[in-house]
């Protein structure tokens, strides 16, 4: 997919980062949609399918966890990369994002170029999905439908947020295997992105929620496995 095909929204309540981050994302060639508040993120996403978002915590109206969180629900946003910008660095803060189906935080106060590579390291996740191809795995009653971002468990279909889709997918690939940490992070978030410590945990958390506890086993001190 080319720079000019893709679109980001940029949701944010202060007129400064909108035009500086906007700016210089524009100048990398990305087709860029601007919104100050939740109620706005939602409404631009329904209208212009962006493939990344970007958006503050802290805004009026509804904050942008309330609106990630509803962005999700929506039809055919569940595989859109979602990146949180904010000067919120607490961990509770990072936890209530990735829960609400965030895929990445990014804190501020960052340099334009940087928030530029960071953003190009979320966007290439788009040119892994398109080279992966229509695949569907079967484990058990569980089917992973690559192609479609979607499992299903004895038939009932679960709509899963981007990045627990792909931790899912990594840990399928073999059953029974180990997967260090550092390799998830590397294989599933990308070495040029940084992520919280409990990061892992908390999708890990969410998978067991809604797949199953005994699917998944803790390996302490080394990472995790996924059980047949």
């Amino acid at each position: 997919m080319k720079k000019k095909d893709i679109k980001i929204l940029l949701v944010d309540d202060e007129p400064d980062i909108l035009e500086i981050v906007g700016y210089n994302l524009s100048s990398e060639g990305y087709q860029v949609i601007t919104g100050e508040n939740g109620v706005e993120a939602i409404e631009k996403t329904k209208k212009h399918k962006p493939h990344l978002i970007i958006l503050d915590v802290m805004m009026p109206e509804m904050d942008g966890i309330e609106a990630c969180e509803r962005i999700r629900e929506l039809p055919d946003q569940d595989s859109t990369i979602i990146a949180f910008l904010t000067a919120r660095g607490e961990d509770y803060s990072q936890v209530a994002g990735f829960d609400a189906g965030a895929d990445d935080y990014i804190a501020k106060p960052i340099k334009p170029k940087v928030l530029v590579s960071k953003v190009k390291a979320l966007l290439r996740r788009l040119k892994d999905t398109e080279d992966s191809g229509d695949t569907t795995v079967k484990i058990g009653n569980l089917v992973i439908y690559k192609d479609e971002y979607k499992i299903t468990i004895k038939g009932k279909e679960i709509t899963l947020p981007r990045k627990e889709f792909e931790l899912l997918s990594l840990l399928v690939t073999k059953p029974g295997k180990v997967f260090k940490r550092e390799e998830i992070l590397d294989k599933v978030w990308g070495n040029e992105v940084v992520v919280g410590g409990r990061t892992i945990d908390v999708h890990i958390r969410k998978l067991r929620e809604k797949i199953g506890d005994k699917s998944f086993k803790t390996v302490k001190g080394v990472g995790y496995k996924f059980v047949d």
